[in-house]
């Protein structure tokens, strides 16, 4: 019950699965990281940031928490992204989030589950901001779903305004931070149309996004 041998199991089955397709797969790997991308999702399980775009592993960086939430005073973001930023120099960071995100439901709900609650304050945060629109939809799943895309759209922004991302861009750097969000009935990825390259590009683009999602 303490080793968990069937995890070990499968780790030994998965290792000489892709040694025997790449001998020289794990030592090329234990050798660098040189990742393009950085994931910042959800914790949901059933999000497994590789397998969705069909990335090796040391090809994608990843960062993921209870309703893929950027806040400014979480270091343990802050530090991911400034480590994928200024030491790997990824060239994308990618905000998904999923539709039928248990978070995001609870702070629709506006229910009370505990710790967790002061966590997705920031998703209550949306959704007030965004009060209108969502009240104008008919159907609590329409509701979820669209609190689902409005929090990434959200995050987007957040990420895009750290001095991390700010200070890349100062210095020319190219990075580029796009919202996509996961559709965990088919498998598929949705693109929500907000990529943002440059500081001057954050307000205009939020705001397309929120009207392209209020015409939805």
């Amino acid at each position: 019950m303490r080793v968990l041998s069937d995890l070990f199991k499968n780790n030994q089955a998965w290792a000489a699965e892709i040694t025997k397709r790449d001998p020289e797969f794990f030592q090329r790997l234990s050798k660098q990281q040189a990742p393009q991308y950085l994931w910042i999702g959800c914790s949901d399980s059933r999000m497994p940031a590789n397998q969705i775009v069909g990335l090796a592993p040391g090809e994608m960086f990843v960062h993921r928490n209870v309703a893929n939430v950027v806040v400014h005073t979480d270091l343990n973001c802050l530090a991911v992204i400034q480590f994928a930023v200024d030491v790997l120099h990824v060239q994308h960071i990618i905000v998904c989030g999923h539709y039928g995100c248990g978070g995001v439901l609870a702070a629709l709900r506006g229910e009370k589950l505990g710790l967790i609650d002061n966590w997705l304050r920031h998703v209550q945060d949306s959704r007030e901001r965004h009060g209108a629109l969502l009240d104008s939809l008919k159907t609590e799943t329409e509701r979820h779903d669209r609190l689902c895309e409005l929090n990434v759209v959200e995050q987007v922004v957040h990420v895009s305004r750290t001095t991390i991302v700010q200070d890349a861009w100062t210095r020319g750097q190219a990075l580029s931070v796009h919202g996509w969000i996961y559709e965990l009935r088919d498998g598929l990825l949705r693109d929500l149309d907000i990529c943002i390259t440059r500081p001057n590009e954050i307000a205009p683009l939020y705001q397309s996004a929120v009207t392209r999602l209020k015409g939805k």
